[in-house]
């Protein structure tokens, strides 16, 4: 009789628990669903519904209001997920990163990186994994290394102020704009090949064209990228690209060939040398394997993680400093202040340092700002779910591509005061003395594994030649000319349009200095 109610009992909580089991996967199942989609036709997808005379990422915040912060669309036959707010976006970048780690592939990113070899574009993988991890050994090796970066950087803001003393000296308008791509080029070029442009330079000068070619070509979500088919026709953009990259890989090959010729074990002279002593190593440790599977890296993988320095590293953080400039000169104001701050703290006898950083807390939280107000990629390269999983309470297949609208994030009106008002002060403590992050829905270089790996860089150029400019010089419009517009034309990064500035001298640099002090 016992052991009946025992086996009874037994039955009973055996059922109990298969009924809660299923009445939770029941309250799952019904809880999950897809994000809200936009109307979609047989091989167009969604096309229709994104026709508008705004880029996407304003078209994608605009639509938020009809489907919601997270919605779906169709490219094509890619169904895509579109993220405008940051809870969603850290879930996918953060919580479920290493699920949403993939890139899709597309007809120009696989012009540009030779079939995903790079980093920024490459598919998530073993091989991937390993070659993020010499690069990022490669740039902490070069950074401990005897080259200085920042001396580096210094030389560079040094040549970019004796430029604009020249003008002012001339009574000369500039456009800052290639002025700016040679000095953050030259630093590029010194990391990688220990080398750097003068102006005029025809090598330079064909780098800045390619690379504005590439800028105008690629990874914009052009009918190509939707309809792979298409490039058996004449298509312009794709045979500009083509041409900049044919262009770009031809002075790349020239570098590398000249590296590996005269390599040495006991000598580092840049992050080329470094990129290439990191591979070695691996390979002679039999460190190139993961789980059984070889993942060696080839001269493309290098060659393209180059590409990527160049792409990222230049077009990037030119683009940001030519925004800085921008909403400078529409701002007197506070470039006033900036320059309050750097008399008080550094004035005219020394140059300023990457040590003064903590001592300017309004110049950094203006190079914050800039950052939020014109993202300079406002739509962040899209990732891929590489197994069935979910964002919030919808569910994502495998495949499913996912952009997050930066843009939409640092323009969320709950999250931001006036957000299309330029305000550093959002970004200091409440006693002006110190910097804050004033919401989570701040990621001006991304953040998890995909994060941006020139962060650190970029930010230290961004401070060093704002603060060297700032200190010599007072900019603005000349007379008779109208503010730049506040525009930007859309690619693969934001840019501003066209203008030219005038340079005042400040107080103690009316003439030129031959050196840093």
């Amino acid at each position: 009789m016992d052991m009946a109610w025992i086996w009874c009992l037994l039955v009973f909580t055996v059922a109990g628990l298969a009924l809660l089991a299923l009445h939770l996967r029941l309250k799952r199942a019904g809880r999950s669903q897809e994000p809200p989609n936009l109307p979609s036709f047989p091989l167009i997808g969604s096309l229709l519904s994104l026709r508008s005379p705004h880029p996407p990422h304003l078209l994608f915040k605009e639509l938020q209001k009809k489907y919601g912060q997270t919605y779906s669309l169709m490219m094509g036959s890619h169904r895509v997920v579109i993220v405008n707010q940051h809870v969603h976006a850290k879930e996918v970048l953060l919580k479920r990163g290493k699920v949403f780690a993939g890139r899709p592939r597309t007809v120009t990113t696989d012009v540009l990186t030779r079939n995903g070899k790079d980093i920024a574009f490459g598919n998530y993988s073993p091989t991937w994994r390993f070659h993020r991890k010499i690069v990022h050994g490669a740039l902490c090796m070069f950074g401990e290394g005897s080259a200085s970066i920042e001396r580096i950087i210094c030389v560079e803001a040094q040549s970019l102020c004796s430029v604009l003393s020249e003008a002012a000296g001339a009574g000369v308008a500039l456009d800052l704009s290639p002025e700016l791509t040679r000095a953050v080029t030259n630093v590029i070029c010194s990391l990688c090949f220990n080398s750097c442009y003068c102006r005029g330079d025809p090598e330079f000068e064909a780098m800045l064209s390619y690379s504005q070619g590439i800028v105008d070509t690629v990874a914009k979500d052009s009918l190509v990228d939707i309809f792979p088919w298409l490039q058996i026709f004449p298509n312009a953009d794709l045979h500009l690209l083509k041409h900049c990259v044919a262009i770009r890989d031809k002075l790349l090959q020239k570098k590398y060939d000249e590296h590996k010729a005269d390599y040495s074990d006991h000598v580092q002279r840049d992050l080329l040398d470094a990129l290439l002593r990191a591979k070695r190593s691996a390979e002679n440790n039999n460190t190139a394997e993961i789980g059984g599977e070889s993942v060696g890296l080839s001269d493309d993988h290098l060659l393209m993680t180059v590409g990527d320095i160049f792409g990222a590293g230049v077009e990037t953080t030119t683009t940001v400093l030519k925004w800085a400039v921008t909403y400078l000169i529409h701002h007197p104001e506070i470039q006033s202040r900036i320059q309050d701050e750097l008399d008080v703290n550094i004035g005219v006898d020394r140059s300023p340092q990457l040590s003064d950083r903590g001592g300017l807390p309004y110049l950094e939280a203006t190079i914050r700002e800039v950052l939020r107000i014109r993202p300079v990629s406002p739509l962040l390269i899209p990732h891929v779910a590489l197994s069935d999983t979910s964002i919030g309470d919808f569910t994502v297949r495998k495949g499913t591509r996912v952009i997050i609208n930066l843009w939409a994030l640092h323009h969320d009106e709950k999250e931001w005061d006036n957000p299309d008002v330029f305000d550093p002060g959002r970004f200091l403590n409440s006693k002006g003395t110190g910097l804050s992050i004033p919401s989570s829905s701040y990621l001006p270089f991304g953040v998890g594994i995909r994060v941006c790996l020139g962060e650190a860089l970029a930010k230290m150029e961004l401070f060093l030649f704002l603060s060297w400019i700032l200190q010599r010089f007072t900019l603005s419009v000349p007379p008779n000319h109208s503010l730049p517009s506040l525009e930007g034309k859309f690619g693969v990064v934001l840019q501003p349009v066209k203008y030219t500035v005038k340079a005042t001298p400040r107080p103690g640099w009316e003439r030129p200095r031959s050196q840093a002090r």
